[in-house]
This record gives C-alpha cells, sequence and structure tokens, in this order.
C-alpha cells in the first residue's frame, strides 16, 4: 500500500460527494430537468449507451421532456431504455422525436423518491468510510516501516477521522435538500 497522502484522500471523498450529486439529479422532482435521463443507458450496437450519444435531450415546456433521437433505427431501443428505467416516464413517439410528459408525483412516488435518495446517500457514506479505513491502513503500514512515530499516526488519523466527519457532513446537507425538493416542503 501507498505512503499516507492526504490529498488523495481528500480527493477521494470529494468524489463520493460529486457522485451523489450526480446520482441525485437524476431524481425526479416534478419538473423536466434533462438530467432526468443521464442514468438511462440503451442498449444499441451490441453495446450500453447513455442516452446523449443517441439523441438529443430538451426541456421545451416546465413538464414535458423531449428526446431527438438522431439515428431512425434507434428510436424503438431509446423508447424501450425509457420505458424501462424505472422513472415513472411513459414516451409518446412522433418520428424520431420521443415526447416524454412529466406526470405530478403522488405522495406515495415523492416518498420512494426520498428513501431512494437516502439509499443513494447511504452508498457515498460507505464510499466515504472506505476511505477512511484505506487511509488509517496505510497510516499504520507507514508507522510499522519507520517512516513515523505512534503520536504521528495517531495526529494523522484525528486528520482523517475530521474529513471524513466533514464529507459525511456535506453529503448529509446534500440529501436533506433534495429530499426536500422531493417532498415540496
Amino acid at each position: 500500500m501507498a505512503a499516507y497522502d492526504k490529498t488523495d484522500i481528500e480527493r477521494r471523498m470529494a468524489g463520493a460527494v460529486e457522485a451523489l450529486k450526480h446520482d441525485l439529479q437524476g431524481l425526479r422532482t416534478g419538473r423536466a430537468s434533462t438530467t432526468l435521463l443521464d442514468p438511462v443507458t440503451v442498449d444499441v450496437y451490441g453495446a450500453q449507451m447513455p442516452i446523449n450519444q443517441l439523441a438529443s435531450v430538451s426541456a421545451p415546456e416546465p413538464r414535458l421532456l423531449s428526446v431527438q433521437v438522431w439515428d431512425k433505427m434507434n428510436v424503438g431501443p431509446v423508447d424501450k431504455a425509457i420505458r424501462s428505467a424505472g422513472l415513472g416516464l411513459n414516451p409518446i413517439v412522433d418520428g424520431q422525436t420521443l415526447r416524454l410528459p412529466i406526470p405530478d408525483l403522488t405522495e406515495e412516488r415523492r416518498k420512494e423518491l426520498a428513501k431512494l435518495a437516502s439509499q443513494y446517500a447511504e452508498k457515498a457514506r460507505i464510499a466515504v468510510r472506505n476511505v477512511r479505513r484505506d487511509g488509517n491502513d496505510s497510516l499504520k503500514t507507514d508507522e510499522k516501516k519507520g517512516l513515523f512515530g505512534e503520536d504521528e499516526r495517531k495526529r494523522h488519523e484525528t486528520e482523517v477521522q475530521k474529513l471524513t466527519d466533514s464529507t459525511i457532513a456535506d453529503i448529509d446537507a446534500v440529501t436533506a435538500a433534495k429530499e426536500k425538493e422531493i417532498l415540496g416542503k
């Protein structure tokens, strides 16, 4: 294992927060957002491809998404991928354009989405804890190699724990804001 590297630990923890923000962007809040379709992948050309590589996505109205598929051979697979993505959207096919009316969120669906946001947050917290564990392991290894003493190791472990605590607080804040947006409170 590599020597203790505080900037690497900070970078990896920040990466977990960024991944969470990206995941949360895909959660629907009742308004049309082009990022809503980011997590959707389409099975075409023998591979899984993101929608934005096969079509242009726009939000011409607050409650409507428009997906302009570039190759008419891909209209069916894109339609199928959107329907099976679990987003609760039913595309209306019009030539090479798919119109996606954004339905009102029921209270039950809002609670499901809030629960999903919590699951994404827990995934991010676990990633941060894994980074903390890796950092502490490398500190113990460095101490055994004689790179520094026990006092220095403990000081670095305290630094790593502070980073962990502040990153988890960031995760909680981002998630709370998204849940508030979803639940409309």
